[in-house]
């Protein structure tokens, strides 16, 4: 149960320990009516109304926002996405590269319909990016995209296709391996744990979800560790993150 009084400034919730109230304006409110809205906006299908640059991206605004600060701290040469759909992230990614003047984009998909893919190379931005149709786990796929990286260049990684935690785990274990140190490799929608019982969601998603697959990837992996990258700018008091891609940020920190 959630109560918000804008009259009073206050947000109770009810939770183990009984009632408990916060002021509308601490930390601690700011993240119950976060945790709310990121359910209603997945019952509302929020993130299926966005685009960018002509393109549908079906992400959440925020997780675009701070991804577009790494890629701007980090400087990659190259980032490979996992997961095509319509397009929208790839265009995002190399409007990115293109303000930066360096950097392309590698995305992969075990199928880009023609309708998308016509779209794509039709996009001014098409000359940053290089599309791959097959699966992201399949042994040539990797190969190809290996093949394409040079030894020197810095490599960012996002996974974003399929989502189940056997997927995700072995997209971690084909991909990590090009990870540059001090860059990250990105398993996004591990709010997926969060949504059991929701509309479109499983009933084995509490443990079967991307979050799940990193967390037991870092378990045989010491050169990476889970850890959200700092933010560039914060002069609030929020430091938690609103986001679809919690436990999402695996960073290499040794070869």
């Amino acid at each position: 149960m959630i109560k918000i009084d804008s009259d009073k400034g206050l947000v109770t919730v009810e939770d183990e320990n009984g009632l408990q109230s916060h002021a509308i304006g601490t930390p601690e409110a700011f993240s119950i009516i976060s945790k709310a809205w990121l359910r209603s906006g997945w019952d509302t299908k929020y993130v299926y109304s966005f685009s960018w640059l002509g393109r549908p991206i079906i992400q959440l605004p925020e997780d675009m926002f701070r991804i577009q600060e790494v890629i701007f701290q980090i400087q990659p040469d190259v980032m490979i996405e996992t997961g095509v759909a319509h397009g929208g992230s790839l265009i995002f990614y190399a409007g990115l590269f293109k303000a930066m003047g360096k950097g392309r984009v590698i995305g992969i998909d075990i199928e880009i319909r023609p309708h998308n893919r016509k779209a794509i190379e039709e996009h001014p931005l098409f000359d940053a990016i290089t599309l791959i149709e097959g699966s992201a786990i399949a042994p040539h796929i990797v190969k190809t995209v290996k093949a394409q990286i040079q030894p020197d260049e810095k490599v960012i990684v996002m996974l974003d296709s399929n989502h189940t935690k056997a997927h995700v785990l072995a997209e971690l274990e084909a991909y990590a391996g090009l990870v540059s140190v001090g860059s990250y490799i990105v398993a996004a929608d591990g709010i997926m744990g969060d949504l059991v019982g929701a509309p479109r969601s499983e009933a084995d998603w509490s443990w079967n979800n991307p979050k799940a697959a990193a967390e037991a990837f870092v378990k045989s992996r010491p050169d990476f560790v889970i850890e959200d990258p700092p933010l560039p700018f914060n002069e609030g008091q929020i430091t938690e993150r609103v986001s679809y891609w919690p436990g999402a940020w695996l960073r290499r920190i040794s070869k």
